[in-house]
């Protein structure tokens, strides 16, 4: 019983790491239609970010952390706002020139992360308490697990909330739905676009310090690592739909931790999983159908 108790709780664990990647993918794609192949370089430079701090100031206080998070926030959230104004904002419509050169960033980024940070681990440690384990049904959880699932489901509300109830939520729904409407009363649709790039990225820099505590180490492959599942979660979930990222979060991360206990082979469940939602129904778990 405890082991599977604590598959369950690391698995959500992992969920939670996926849906915040995961979770700036769905919302670009489905508020603006871009598949962004860099959005793990957001990632990765918000946990060298949050790394650095943590490196400069002290690892174990709990101020330090909250600093690092935030950190690794902003700088995930502003590099993904100067993707979007320098490259992604004249190839809207044109999926193609997306993919390339989103591909080419994210390729580019992976060699700047080594020149500055090196190729080899960056191993970080952060408060005592994240390092420790708490005892749930007889299962030694790692507390790490616990701060994970908190933030995603933070992200999760903060997202739906910020989408519903504020007015640039508004305008970004209104200009997803008709563009030249809104624009033709006046609103800047672009500065609402390029802030679903920056909530994304935020998403994606706090998703890359939380993801160096899980893991134990900070490198600049760690976003390329978690954007293939990011995006199988985004497929099984259904492009675009958040809930949908979150659903399938959780059913792909505690489907490979129970995968690789038991039979070693938890990456090729995940495939499996993806070809059959993708034969059965193609639009994803809670995607529109076309």
């Amino acid at each position: 019983m405890s082991t599977i108790v604590l598959l369950l709780i690391t698995g959500l664990g992992l969920g939670a790491l996926y849906f915040l990647v995961a979770s700036g993918l769905s919302l670009i794609y489905g508020l603006m239609g871009v598949l962004n192949f860099a959005h793990g370089s957001f990632l990765t430079l918000g946990a060298f970010a949050g790394w650095e701090v943590a490196r400069r100031l002290g690892a174990d206080s709990w101020a330090v952390f909250g600093l690092a998070l935030v950190v690794g926030a902003g700088v995930g959230a502003a590099f993904a706002a100067l993707t979007e104004l320098l490259l992604v904002r004249r190839l809207y419509e044109r999926h193609i020139e997306q993919v390339l050169v989103t591909v080419g960033l994210a390729l580019a980024t992976v060699a700047l992360f080594e020149g500055a940070w090196g190729s080899d681990p960056e191993f970080i440690e952060g408060p005592a308490w994240l390092r420790g384990t708490t005892d749930v049904a007889g299962a030694p959880v790692p507390n790490d697990r616990f701060l994970a699932i908190g933030a995603a489901v933070l992200v999760l509300v903060g997202i739906v909330l910020f989408l519903r109830y504020t007015r640039f939520g508004l305008i970004i729904r209104a200009g997803v739905e008709n563009r030249a409407m809104v624009t033709a009363l006046g609103i800047d649709v672009r500065k609402a676009f390029t802030l679903v790039f920056a909530v994304g990225g935020a998403a994606a820099g706090l998703g890359g310090v939380l993801a160096s505590q899980y893991f134990g180490y900070v490198s600049p492959h760690l976003g390329a690592q978690l954007l293939i599942f990011a995006f199988i979660v985004t497929v099984i979930g259904g492009l675009g739909s958040l809930t949908g990222a979150a659903v399938a979060a959780v059913l792909v991360a505690v489907l490979q931790q129970f995968a690789n206990y038991y039979w070693g082979y938890g990456d090729l469940v995940v495939v499996l999983l993806l070809a059959l939602v993708l034969l059965v129904r193609p639009s994803g778990l809670l995607g529109r159908r076309a």
